[in-house]
């Protein structure tokens, strides 16, 4: 069974940093396109991030540029996300999901086959 695991999520205050970690089981994350994704309440869900498979390439929504890192630890068979300078605006839940769409150093934000169940961050003082 193919199944996709977030977690990291919680409570920070602006300006703090979180983790997140997409886990991965019953398949091997390094041959999927991996993206992370956010719904707020109220809004339409958007995508936050992506890496490509192969090569490794990564995209970002302009909202989180430079303050967002995403990144592979197969060892672990995980995406992270690591979020610093988070804001208000960034509190959502936060959704891994995983695409069998392949192609040389690209990602995009559509066309995930597997998704996760979601973690929430909230940023508030």
């Amino acid at each position: 069974q193919l199944q996709l695991v977030e977690s990291g999520g919680g409570l920070v205050q602006p300006g703090g940093s979180l983790r997140l970690s997409c886990a991965a089981s019953g398949f091997t994350l390094d041959y999927y396109v991996v993206g992370w994704f956010r719904q707020a309440p109220g809004k339409e869900r958007e995508g936050v991030s992506c890496i490509s498979s192969p090569g490794g390439s990564t995209k970002y929504v302009d909202s989180v540029k430079g303050r967002f890192t995403i990144s592979r630890d197969n060892a672990k068979n995980t995406v992270d996300l690591q979020m610093n300078d988070l804001k208000p605006e960034d509190t959502a839940v936060y959704y891994c999901a995983a695409s069998s769409r392949r192609r040389f150093n690209l990602c995009v934000f559509d066309g995930y086959n597997y998704w996760g169940q979601g973690t929430q961050v909230t940023v508030s003082s």
